[in-house]
């Protein structure tokens, strides 16, 4: 029996199978705390142990690995998540691990309900709240298992704390029954080398002693549990400058949506920042965060890329990403909704409050600021905002090319704008009528698609007609393979999780532009 997923890092091996434990049970919420005050001061330190023992973690690594686990560590001792633990322990009696549990799924819930890349962290929440839930409990977190021979591993998902630590040498292949192309999965499958296949339904219920994993084709086959495995070639190292083997640019950006993110980013040599999403300042928010208070959370994450270029998507919300004060009704098909800059339409001192604070957090840290809206359909649209963001005093105003129609009509938009970005993730959502969360249709979300592919190549050379950079900041930005494709369609940037720079950047200074536009030519 052969199951399918989807094939995120190439490459066909077979080995003995390793299944990673489950998930913790859900904590008790009873009985209650004697002392409510000493319940709630428990949680504060097993979250700081928690953070310890990660960032110890990230010492003894590097690159890659080091940039994740460090990201992972800043999200265990994260204040907002401590304060709202607390806060459970106080108000509804609830023992320390039950309150970290739901203070947990609170926070899980709104990266859900944001979709795409922020709904995916939401494994990672999940993993910073087993391992405090466990440290609480006195017991140990669930994670990979020691391995002492070569093994594929499956999992229902990996954190990345998971990943991180992974020996290559150790693990042939990844498998997992959930995820996604953008999933820290993915993202260090490809940086290390394995191959890895996600969302493959069933993976699971298998029961074989072994597995045949194919994560160019994205199959999975049971098997006897043999070793047979095809020697992994070095991956060359990246100097931290984004350009071909002659010499032409391209140039490698980061894609962050919070400080921790920020640093593990320039950590790992980013060139600037190719997409802020600024979500993160709202999920949490009963009502709309005031400019100053947007100020100091956007310059948090500008400040270690200072003098450098970045670019800050302004709120990517709507009916398909509720925000508690952001009421928006039902409707039918929220991904075809008032989302994305729609929302501002009605709403515009929203948007001009949200540009105000950018423009101040920027000058608070001395980057080359750009902004960009998202879901952008129309270059009327496109005016109204770089409108906005100039009346703002931002001065380069770009927009997210992510829906079919504005790939269409890249030279009408391109000459209202400064710039481009193509949101590769959502684009292909809507090319193929396919939900990028749905594991179903997830091959259809392969960002290398022909007909996506050739939407790219339109809006590229759009973009040299007008002598407009066009940049890609969605999952195809982050595969080393694609990259090349990319460059020789013509985009002029990639911008990518932090952890996937070094693999994309080395791949690139391995060929030149004649052999990236033949790359390109075959692929569309």
């Amino acid at each position: 029996m052969q199951l399918s997923g989807v094939g995120v890092s190439p490459g066909r091996v077979a080995g003995p199978r390793v299944v990673v434990a489950a998930d913790l049970p859900e904590p008790a919420s009873s009985p209650a705390p004697d002392d409510l005050g000493a319940e709630a001061g428990r949680i504060g330190p097993a979250a700081d142990a928690v953070a310890a023992a990660l960032s110890d973690r990230a010492r003894s690594v590097s690159g890659d690995a080091r940039s994740l686990l460090e990201t992972t560590a800043a999200m265990a001792s994260d204040p907002a998540l401590v304060a709202a633990a607390e806060r459970l322990v106080r108000d509804r009696s609830l023992p320390a691990p039950r309150a970290v549990w739901e203070a947990a799924g609170e926070f899980m819930t709104a990266l859900q309900a944001a979709g795409g890349y922020m709904a995916e962290r939401a494994r990672d929440v999940a993993d910073v709240r087993d391992r405090i839930v466990a440290a609480l409990l006195g017991v140990t977190p669930p994670g990979v298992p020691e391995l002492t021979s070569p093994s594929v591993l499956v999992a229902r998902d990996l954190a990345p704390a998971d990943t991180a630590g992974l020996d290559p040498d150790l693990v042939l292949a990844l498998v997992t029954a959930e995820g996604g192309p953008t999933s820290h999965t993915a993202i260090l499958a490809r940086a290390l080398g394995i191959p890895a296949v996600v969302a493959c339904a069933g993976v699971l219920d298998l029961d074989s002693p072994g597995l045949t994993v194919d994560g160019s084709a994205g199959t999975v086959t049971p098997s006897d549990g043999t070793v047979q495995a095809r020697p992994r070639t070095a991956r060359a190292s990246w100097d931290g400058v984004g350009r071909l083997a002659d010499g032409h640019r391209v140039k490698l950006l980061a894609n962050v949506g919070s400080a921790a993110d920020a640093r593990a980013a320039a950590a790992a040599g980013a060139e600037g920042i190719g997409l802020f999403r600024t979500e993160f300042c709202y999920l949490a928010a009963t009502s709309e965060p005031t400019e100053e208070e947007q100020r100091a959370a956007y310059a948090a994450v500008l400040e270690p890329f200072a003098g450098k270029p970045v670019v800050v998507r302004t709120l990517d919300a709507g009916s398909d990403k509720p925000l508690a004060f952001l009421p928006m009704g039902e409707e039918p098909n929220p991904a075809l909704g008032v989302r994305g800059l729609r929302v501002a339409f009605d709403r515009p001192e929203l948007l001009d409050r949200q540009l105000a604070a950018i423009a101040s957090a920027a000058a608070d840290t001395g980057v080359e600021l750009s902004v960009m809206a998202p879901m952008v359909a129309t270059a009327a649209e496109a005016a109204w905002f770089a409108a906005r963001a100039r009346t703002a005093g931002i001065a380069r105003a770009g927009v997210m090319i992510e829906i079919p129609a504005a790939a269409l009509c890249a030279a009408d938009i391109l000459a209202e704008v400064d710039f481009v970005s193509l949101g590769t993730n959502d684009l292909a959502q809507y090319v193929f009528a396919a939900d990028r969360q749905l594991g179903a249709v997830a091959a259809l979300n392969d960002p290398g698609q022909q007909a996506l592919l050739r939407l790219v190549g339109m809006v590229a050379e759009a973009g040299q007609a007008e002598g407009k950079p066009v940049g890609v900041c969605g999952e195809a930005a982050a595969d080393p393979a694609l990259a090349s494709v990319l460059a020789g369609l013509g985009v002029t940037s990639l911008s990518m999780n932090a952890a996937a720079l070094a693999g994309v950047g080395a791949e690139l200074r391995s060929v030149d532009l004649a052999a990236c536009r033949e790359r390109a030519a075959k692929a569309v």
